[in-house]
C-alpha cells in the first residue's frame, strides 16, 4: 500500500495536467500513488502509465473530486493537487516528514508560488471575519516566508491531510462545488483540534485561478456564496452575528474602489462584464444561503468539536502593534505567545497539545498595492474585534 494518495481533479486535461504529472514522476520520495479525476464530463485525460484515472459523466466539482480518490484509497495521507500547477522534486517528501513529526498534525501546507513571477501564491490560508478566506502571503516575495512555523490551515491547491483527520472529521463538503471548500475543512479540523503545518521547503508553482479565471463570474459568485456557508458553518455565534456587517464595509470599499478602477471589481467589470451583473452574483448567493440555511445549520450542529463555542472567540483578542491600522486573522496562539498579554495565553487548551486562536496583526504598509481584493477580504480591527474604524477598513480596500 502507498505512503500518500495524489489526488488530482481536472478540467482541462492539456498541456497543464501533463507539466504536472511530469512533476510528481520527479518527486525524490516515490511512496505514492496518482489519482487524476476527470471532471470534464468528455472523457479527455487519456490512460497514463502509473496514473489511475476516475472518469466523470459530469462536473463534480472540486471536493467531491478529492474525495472520489479519497475513497478509492487507503493511504494514510491525501495530498490534494490543482491540475496547473508543478511540484519541485522535494515537495512530497517534505510534507511526509513534517506530517510524521507528530500525530497531532493534521494538515501540512507547502510553499506555493506563482509560476508567472515568482512570488507568493499562498504559504497557507487565513480567515477574516465576514467568512472570506485569503491566501497568506499572497504577492509577497517568497523570501518573507521562508521559515516553517505552525499555520491556520492550508490551501487545497496543494496540500496533504491525515486520513486519521479525515476519517474524524469527514471530507470535502461538496455542496461547495467550487471555491472554499478547503477553508470550511480546515475549520472543521481546528474545531477538532488538529494542527497545521506551513513546509517552506515544499515548493509548488501554480497558474493562479487557471481554470475559472482570476475575475471570472463563476468565481465572483462561488466565492461569495460559500464565504456565506463557511460562516454559518463555522464561526462562533458572535462572529457570526458580526459578519453581516464586516461584509457591508467590504461591498462599501469595493464600490469606492471600483468607481475609481481600482481592486478586484474593477478587474471584473474591465473584463467585460457589468455591475449590474455582480449585484446579481451576490444577490443570488444571499438568496442560496436562505435556500439551504437549514441544511447548513444541522452541518454545523454535526460538527466534532473539542473546544467550546466559547474558546475560539475568547481567543479572539486585539494584539499589541506599533501601527494603527491591524488585519484581523486566525491563526494559532502559540505563534506569537512572546507578545500576548498573559491573560490572554491563559485562554489557551489542550487536545493531546490542542493550540488556540488569536488575532495576528499586520501593518497595512506590509499588504501589497496591487493585491486590492486581497487586502479588502481581510477587514482590520482597532478597538476590538467588532469595532474596526472606517480608515483602516478603507485602507485595506485600496
Amino acid at each position: 500500500m502507498p505512503q500518500v494518495t495524489v489526488a488530482i481533479p481536472t478540467l482541462g486535461a492539456g498541456t497543464a495536467l501533463a507539466a504536472c504529472l511530469e512533476s510528481l514522476r520527479r518527486q525524490t520520495f516515490q511512496d505514492f500513488e496518482i489519482i487524476v479525476i476527470d471532471n470534464t464530463g468528455q472523457h479527455r485525460v487519456p490512460q497514463s502509465s502509473g496514473v489511475q484515472l476516475i472518469s466523470n459523466e459530469h462536473n463534480v466539482g472540486f471536493g467531491a473530486a478529492i474525495n472520489q480518490a479519497f475513497r478509492q484509497s487507503n493511504a494514510p495521507y491525501l495530498a490534494s493537487l490543482n491540475d496547473d500547477t508543478v511540484a519541485d522534486p522535494q515537495w512530497l517528501g517534505e510534507l511526509v516528514q513534517a506530517m510524521q513529526q507528530r500525530p497531532e498534525i493534521g494538515m501540512c501546507a507547502p510553499c506555493i508560488t506563482l509560476a508567472a513571477d515568482g512570488r507568493m501564491d499562498s504559504a497557507g490560508m487565513l480567515i477574516c471575519p465576514d467568512g472570506s478566506s485569503k491566501q497568506r502571503g499572497h504577492l509577497q516575495p517568497e523570501s518573507a516566508y521562508h521559515r516553517g512555523q505552525e499555520i491556520l490551515l492550508p490551501s487545497a491547491c496543494a496540500a496533504l491531510y491525515r486520513r486519521e483527520m479525515l476519517d474524524e472529521i469527514g471530507l470535502f463538503d461538496e455542496d461547495f462545488f467550487l471555491y472554499c471548500e478547503d477553508t470550511d475543512l480546515g475549520l472543521r479540523a481546528r474545531w477538532a483540534a488538529w494542527e497545521c503545518l506551513y513546509v517552506p521547503d515544499a515548493k509548488v508553482d501554480h497558474r493562479y485561478s487557471h481554470s475559472a479565471g482570476k475575475a471570472s463570474p463563476l468565481k465572483a459568485y462561488y466565492v461569495e456564496r460559500n464565504r456565506l456557508f463557511v460562516a454559518v458553518k463555522n464561526f462562533p455565534l458572535r462572529m457570526l452575528c458580526a459578519a453581516p456587517f464586516y461584509a457591508c464595509a467590504r461591498y462599501f470599499w469595493h464600490v469606492w474602489y471600483a468607481l475609481r478602477g481600482q481592486g478586484a471589481s474593477a478587474a471584473f467589470l474591465e473584463s467585460g462584464n457589468s455591475g449590474l451583473n455582480l449585484f446579481k452574483y451576490v444577490l443570488r448567493a444571499h438568496l442560496e444561503l436562505l435556500m439551504h440555511f437549514t441544511r447548513e445549520w444541522r452541518k454545523r450542529k454535526a460538527i466534532r468539536r473539542r473546544m467550546t463555542s466559547r474558546q475560539p472567540a475568547s481567543a479572539l483578542v486585539p494584539a499589541a502593534s506599533n501601527t494603527s491600522a491591524n488585519c484581523l486573522r486566525w491563526v494559532p496562539l502559540s505563534l506569537a505567545s512572546s507578545f500576548s498579554p498573559a491573560w490572554v495565553r491563559r485562554s489557551s487548551f489542550t487536545r493531546r497539545s490542542c493550540p488556540a486562536t488569536r488575532i495576528e496583526t499586520r501593518p497595512i504598509s506590509a499588504v501589497p498595492a496591487n493585491s486590492a481584493f486581497a487586502a479588502a477580504m481581510t477587514l482590520p480591527m482597532s478597538a476590538g474585534p467588532l469595532a474596526p474604524s472606517a480608515a483602516t477598513i478603507r485602507a485595506t480596500a485600496a
